[in-house]
């Protein structure tokens, strides 16, 4: 009797306790010149004190959080654009932030060639942090994916895709996952047989700097949906894009469409770029025991380089109290730019009324 009591008290709480998960996903993380000059410290080292602050609750808030890492992580020899190579302890921020995962699989991923690619996995694996897209070799990707995380009850899948790596190409074993409808296909329905019950795929794709998606986004998203995919999350154009809930009737469940979530953090310099996104997806296993999609909202960051006296950059909710007067003029273009595209596609996605607290 002693041991089947546990069991009907968890049986009891499954019934009684409705299953949701929620998932956050942010835009690209960028280290520019300017960051990496703002972080360094007088002893050489790199400090990104505070830098996540604003936004930590939020990330944190999530039951797991996705970002993609747009650099390399390299020993020594940092730079910004054109061939992105950051200190470790820029990723350390970025977990300590509250990421659970980092996508690798990018344009930037090769700008430190092979021994960049492979130490930026290597460092990710000591740091404890989730990451796709990027692999030592064939047989390492075979033991990671499919990646299928069971998140409070939920078994979620996740994949990551680029289009390209600025035409640098792997000389060695390693293995970037590239946009290829074969593989995306094949690695959907491996996920899909370990259990996923969930798929979430991240997709580096598009124009840069342009508001609203190409053709050849909708097309490749059409594909994804008619694959049965839940979540198709974008990055890449340094902007935002729309967002959009969007009827699978092939499933018969709604799916989450994000075309880009912009800049998480970088030192960018016009209107669009100054800021990005992060979108709060939740999860909820219904009645009939299947868990879908649920609903989607957005939460807009703005970056603010060093000033009044504080000497790194600083992500900040949009508009937020926190922000320096000398810099509000700048996130409220930001903001209202966002706003008026979200405003006019966005479909099923509304602003976050809560916020980021």
């Amino acid at each position: 009797m002693s041991t089947i009591l546990p069991f009907i008290v968890q049986l009891i709480s499954l019934v009684l306790t409705p299953q949701e998960v929620s998932l956050v996903f942010a835009g690209d993380a960028m280290q520019h010149q300017g960051q990496l000059d703002a972080a360094r410290r007088p002893d050489g080292s790199y400090g990104y004190d505070g830098c996540f602050d604003a936004v930590a609750p939020y990330i944190s808030a999530a039951d797991y959080a996705v970002v993609n890492l747009e650099t390399t992580l390299g020993a020594g020899g940092f730079t910004g654009y054109p061939c992105f190579c950051s200190p470790d302890s820029y990723a350390e921020a970025l977990r300590d932030a509250g990421f659970d995962m980092m996508l690798t699989a990018n344009n930037h991923t090769l700008d430190r060639l092979d021994k960049g690619l492979h130490r930026t996995i290597s460092v990710l694996d000591s740091l404890g942090v989730d990451h796709l897209g990027t692999y030592h070799d064939g047989e390492s990707r075979q033991r990671t994916l499919p990646m299928v995380k069971d998140i409070k009850g939920i078994k979620i899948g996740f994949l990551n895709y680029t289009y390209g790596t600025n035409g640098l190409t792997v000389k060695g074993d390693a293995v970037v996952d590239y946009i290829d409808t074969d593989l995306m296909a094949s690695d959907i329905e491996s996920a899909r047989a370990a259990g996923a019950e969930i798929l979430a795929v991240a997709v580096h794709w598009g124009v840069e700097y342009k508001l609203l998606p190409h053709p050849s986004q909708k097309a490749l998203a059409d594909f994804l949906v008619g694959q049965g995919v839940d979540l198709i999350i974008g990055g890449h154009p340094h902007v935002i894009q729309p967002m959009e809930v969007r009827h699978s009737e092939k499933y018969g469940k709604d799916v989450l469409l994000v075309y880009s979530l912009g800049n998480f953090i970088s030192n960018m310099k016009t209107t669009d770029t100054r800021g990005g996104a992060m979108v709060k997806a939740v999860l909820r296993r219904g009645d009939d025991g299947v868990a879908r999609f649920a609903k989607a909202s957005y939460s807009l960051v703005f970056t603010v380089p060093p000033a009044g006296g504080v000497s790194g950059y600083r992500l900040y909710p949009a508009m937020s109290d926190g922000i320096p007067a000398s810099w509000r003029d700048r996130c409220r273009a930001f903001t209202s730019s966002a706003e008026r595209i979200f405003t006019r596609h966005n479909i099923s996605v509304p602003r976050d009324t809560v916020g980021i607290r």
